[in-house]
C-alpha cells in the first residue's frame, strides 16, 4: 500500500460518531432503561395518607367534589367534541361535513342516536 493511505488508516477514530448506539453500550446489565411504574402500595407509602384529614381526596378516598368546570359535549356521530347543536334534531355535532350528514338522517336514526345519549326528544 502506499505510505498515504497507511497514514490516513491510522488517523481515524475506531468508532464513528455518526452510527447509533448499541443498547447494550448505552445500559449496561442492571441499569433500567427508562422511567418505571410506581405500585398503589408505595404511591400510599410516600402519601402518608393517615396524617390527611379525611374529607381530602387521596388515594385511599377516591371521593371528590363536583368538577366546577362544565361537562364536555361530544359529536353523536363521530366522538369528537361537539362544538355545535342542531336544533332541528337536537343531535351535536363536529363540523359542517357532519352537519350535511345529520340532516340526511332519516328520523328513526336520529331517535337512535338521541336514545344512545339518553335524550328522549320526541321531534316534530
Amino acid at each position: 500500500m502506499e505510505p498515504e493511505v497507511v497514514k490516513a488508516e491510522m488517523v481515524l477514530a475506531p468508532t464513528l460518531l455518526f452510527k447509533k448506539v448499541q443498547t447494550v453500550d448505552k445500559y449496561p446489565k442492571g441499569q433500567s432503561r427508562g422511567r418505571q411504574w410506581k405500585h398503589l402500595r408505595y404511591l400510599l407509602q410516600a402519601a402518608d395518607a393517615s396524617s390527611m384529614p379525611p374529607d381530602r381526596p387521596n388515594y385511599l378516598n377516591i371521593q371528590s367534589p363536583p368538577s366546577i368546570y362544565p361537562t364536555k359535549r361530544y359529536c353523536d356521530i363521530t366522538g369528537f367534541e361537539a362544538r355545535y347543536v342542531d336544533p332541528r334534531t337536537k343531535l351535536r355535532y363536529a363540523d359542517p361535513e357532519v352537519f350535511k350528514q345529520i340532516r340526511m338522517l332519516p328520523d328513526e336514526y336520529v331517535q337512535r342516536y338521541l336514545a344512545l345519549r339518553n335524550a328522549a326528544v320526541v321531534l316534530r
